[in-house]
């Protein structure tokens, strides 16, 4: 008789009404609970998406559960289908009763999640690394199932710790009352190799499924000695169990894949592809929100893809068909480069401008737009035709050369005809000369401010009335 034992729960089902709570049920869920929580932590801490190891498990929970109770039937298919079978046909369906095979649980498990991971688009051997821990515990509270069930124990013991099981039940010994707690063994190897496992996956970094290869590894190496305590019937191949065969076989396959995979450094998939894909043009960083791209401010001399904003290219100083060319198409440049200008000449506007202010003070942009722009005539003013130019002998005292300039630099007309200053001052003054009517009819003065009289322009010195020039001669 042992000093002390595990006693063994009364029974393993509870009644809610007429609903069943069954211990083994509740122990399994409970386990799937703690590995998917254990693998949302993981999965988030390597830089996953939240939710994805819940929505993995959808997966993997159903395909699980078939495949370790095919895996339970086919290795143990006499207790169902043999002619003195204790069960019937029936109860191979009756999962609550007992009877998951681990290996068709992760077998059949791991497709699930494969399916999952594909339609995810994330790497397979990302999610095996992160959820092995919590599979290793999920396995430990399950093992709790077997405990209400009385079942999964090992030889007779007179252990303290032995565990009472009835007598009767299958793989007893008569006159036995306490035997090894095969369960609760396993129950602690598995969570002794899950902080194992925590602790070498922060310690050596292992990716691409070597983790889970470790997992698998501890997982057999601990299931051999325990298979082997266990008095519960089973098929025996050499004087082993067929769990122990099974567990040796997926041993050394596990630590062959560790070797192989040693050096393997290509990419895992952590976060899926973001929706939509990535074959969509970017976005410019300083696009402009009030409009598209194909919407540009009139400002901006682009306007809609159809052309130029309507009002661009308007001179307010003359009808719109009479636009200048460069101003349609830049009238911002424009106008910034004039406004900007030293020699500008206040009398006239700037596509007015003297031939020689134009080469010497504006800027090039300018200077092309007024070569583009057509040739525009003036209206013909009111008063007598000028008479051909007649050249004048200077006066006595008259300085002959233009005081603007040396004389071997005079213009071509002042060579041909010199004139006095005060000649010429006094016939630009002549009522009815064509300076004077010409700045009548424009409203302005008859003095250029630009330049004083004895600079006047080359057209102005060279045109001038016949009777001009008498009446300078008799002067």
């Amino acid at each position: 008789m042992p000093l002390a034992s595990i006693p063994s729960p009364p029974e393993g089902v509870w009644y809610l009404g007429p609903i069943p709570l069954r211990a083994y049920a509740l122990c399994i869920v409970l386990g799937v609970i703690a590995a998917v929580w254990i693998g949302e932590r993981r999965w988030r801490a390597r830089g996953g998406v939240p939710g994805t190891i819940t929505d993995l498990a959808v997966w993997a929970v159903p395909f699980g559960l078939v495949g370790g109770r095919l895996y339970h039937v086919i290795t143990d298919w006499q207790l169902y289908f043999a002619a003195d079978a204790p069960n019937r046909p029936i109860d191979a369906l009756y999962i609550w009763h007992g009877g998951l095979g681990i290996w068709g649980a992760v077998a059949l498990g791991a497709v699930g999640v494969w399916i999952g991971c594909r339609r995810r688009g994330i790497s397979l051997s990302a999610v095996a690394d992160t959820v092995a821990p919590g599979i290793a515990v999920a396995q430990a509270i399950g093992r709790l199932g077997n405990y209400f069930n009385q079942e999964l124990f090992g030889g007779p013991t007179d252990l303290p710790w032995g565990l009472e099981i009835q007598p009767g039940r299958p793989g007893t010994v008569p006159g036995e009352l306490t035997y090894h707690p095969a369960f609760l063994y396993e129950l602690l190897w598995n969570l002794a190799l899950a902080g194992v496992l925590v602790w070498a996956g922060r310690r050596y970094a292992l990716r691409h499924a070597r983790l889970f290869a470790l997992y698998v590894a501890g997982y057999t190496l601990g299931r051999f000695w325990i298979e082997g305590l266990r008095v519960d019937p089973a098929h025996h191949i050499l004087g082993l169990r067929l769990n122990q065969w099974t567990s040796i076989v997926i041993f050394v396959g596990a630590l062959a894949y560790f070797w192989l995979t040693r050096d393997k450094t290509t990419e895992e998939v952590v976060a899926p592809p973001p929706a939509g894909g990535t074959g969509g043009e970017p976005v410019a960083a300083d696009a402009d929100p009030a409009h598209p791209a194909d919407g540009t401010d009139p400002a901006d001399g682009t306007g809609p893809a159809g052309g130029a904003d309507p009002t661009d290219g308007i001179d307010p100083a003359r009808p719109a068909d009479a636009a200048d060319g460069p101003e349609a198409g830049d009238r911002a440049t424009a106008l910034a480069a004039t406004a900007g200008e030293p020699g500008a000449d206040p009398a006239h506007p700037a596509d007015l401008a003297d031939e020689h202010e134009t080469a010497a003070g504006r800027p090039a942009a300018v200077l092309a737009a007024a070569a583009a722009e057509p040739v525009r005539t003036e209206p013909a003013l009111a008063g007598p035709a000028p008479a051909e130019p007649v050249a004048v002998e200077p006066a006595a005292g008259d300085a002959a050369s233009d005081p603007a300039h040396p004389a071997d630099q005079a213009d071509p007309v002042e060579q041909a005809a010199p004139r006095s200053t005060a000649a010429q001052t006094a016939a630009a003054d002549a009522p009815g000369s064509p300076a004077v009517t010409a700045a009548a009819a424009a409203g302005e003065g008859a003095a250029d401010p630009a330049h004083p009289g004895d600079q006047a322009e080359t057209a102005e010195t060279a045109a001038v009335p016949a009777g001009r020039d008498s009446e300078a001669n008799s002067r």
